[in-house]
């Protein structure tokens, strides 16, 4: 029904075979996009360089968000290999360990800050950067999850980061509307991913997901790819400042 053939498409996000990004990555690639993919660190490339690989990425990099000069890097060359970016997709999260597990109340400044600044300002920052290679227009998706909304047990500080990942969604959407630049969130429901499993009792979620979602289904990152291939396709060029859920339902029950 659509297609993403000519596009180009960079893909922040992936750790494993069980990302959401790879998800979305397969998806983009599927649909005919070319591909640039991004990992963490070192320790991360032999995890993630053979699935680039085997999705024919044409430009495979390290991409910390912290480390000053990396996203410049990526873009710069994005810039000189496509001359353009059409779809960015920002998957990334953190909150120290010791914050994540306590209660919200009792979060640390700095832990405060670096959840912000990496699950939540490295979209905005992506976004600017992206912006002069999108002359004709793009897609920019970030990933959040209804406790943004709701209150999740276990699911802490990520709540409050998530509500601000998706006002800010709202706000670039707004910004950036008249130059044809598109921006969403993907609200995916549980998912047994490796970020996911730094939740204390995550797959008790899990399972009442699988009970409460009137499809009685679990989300998959193969879902979560078809609407993020979907929202990056030019029958989506409408469509801007969604949070999408993608969760059998499970959102909508009490």
């Amino acid at each position: 029904m659509f297609s993403l053939q000519g596009q180009k498409i960079l893909v922040v996000g992936i750790a494993n075979a069980q990302s959401i990004a790879y998800g979305c990555a397969r998806a983009f690639r599927n649909q005919g996009a070319d591909l640039a993919v991004t990992w963490l660190n070192a320790k991360a490339e032999p995890h993630v360089r053979p699935l680039a690989e085997e999705l024919g990425a044409e430009v495979m990099m390290p991409l910390d968000v912290t480390v000053p000069g990396e996203m410049e890097t990526v873009f710069a060359e994005l810039k000189e290999r496509w001359g353009k970016v059409d779809t960015i997709l920002h998957s990334i999260a953190f909150a120290p360990k010791e914050d994540l597990h306590g209660r919200v109340i009792d979060t640390s400044a700095e832990g405060f800050g670096r959840a912000m600044d990496i699950s939540v300002h490295s979209f905005l920052r992506m976004i600017r950067a992206a912006e002069p290679l999108m002359a004709k227009g793009g897609t920019c998706l970030s990933v959040s999850f209804f406790g943004s909304t709701r209150v999740v047990e276990h699911y802490n500080i990520m709540g409050p980061v998530k509500a601000a990942l998706e006002s800010s969604v709202r706000y670039a959407a707004a910004e950036l509307g008249e130059k044809g630049i598109r921006v969403h969130a993907l609200s995916p429901g549980p998912l047994a991913t490796r970020a996911a499993s730094g939740i204390d009792h995550f797959y008790k979620l899990l399972a009442e997901a699988t009970v409460r979602a009137p499809t009685h289904m679990l989300t998959t990152i193969d879902d979560v790819g078809a609407m993020a291939a979907f929202l990056a396709s030019p029958e989506a060029k409408n469509l801007t400042g969604g949070i999408h859920d993608i969760d059998g339902g499970y959102s909508i029950t009490a």
